[in-house]
């Protein structure tokens, strides 16, 4: 088995699309359901954005405020992880440096919806 791609279920799907577009630098690859599917090829791994459907959209309370309870935190790898604070600063995205990070070494930040993620230089426990 491989794992070929991590998604997440979005309530405001244009919005989300946006933000992961600017957050990678890079446009969707998919060609087919655009106005619900984005997938984006991060590093030779997929990441997509799926549209929840409306009737469960209505019910989904989404905030700009960190979800810190959320079972799911995604991490993506960088070279340069001051360069890439800054530039996340730069597009107004939410960053959050914990007191047991190395800010050399990683922070996190959030998107839209209150979704965490990690910006690191290593998986620390990875070869």
């Amino acid at each position: 088995m491989r794992f070929c791609c991590g998604m997440l279920y979005v309530k405001d799907f244009p919005k989300m699309r946006a933000f992961y577009r600017a957050l990678f630098g890079a446009d969707p690859v998919n060609t087919e359901w655009t106005e619900t599917w984005a997938r984006f090829d991060v590093g030779g791994v997929a990441f997509a954005l799926h549209a929840l459907p409306e009737e469960i959209a209505r019910q989904v309370q989404a905030s700009s405020a960190p979800r810190e309870r959320s079972p799911v935190k995604l991490i993506f790898e960088v070279e340069n992880v001051l360069e890439e604070r800054l530039r996340l600063e730069s597009l107004e995205i939410t960053t959050i440096q914990r007191p047991w990070q190395d800010p050399s070494e990683g922070f996190e930040a959030v998107d839209p919806e209150g979704n965490v993620f990690q910006i690191s230089t290593r998986i620390r426990d990875r070869n």
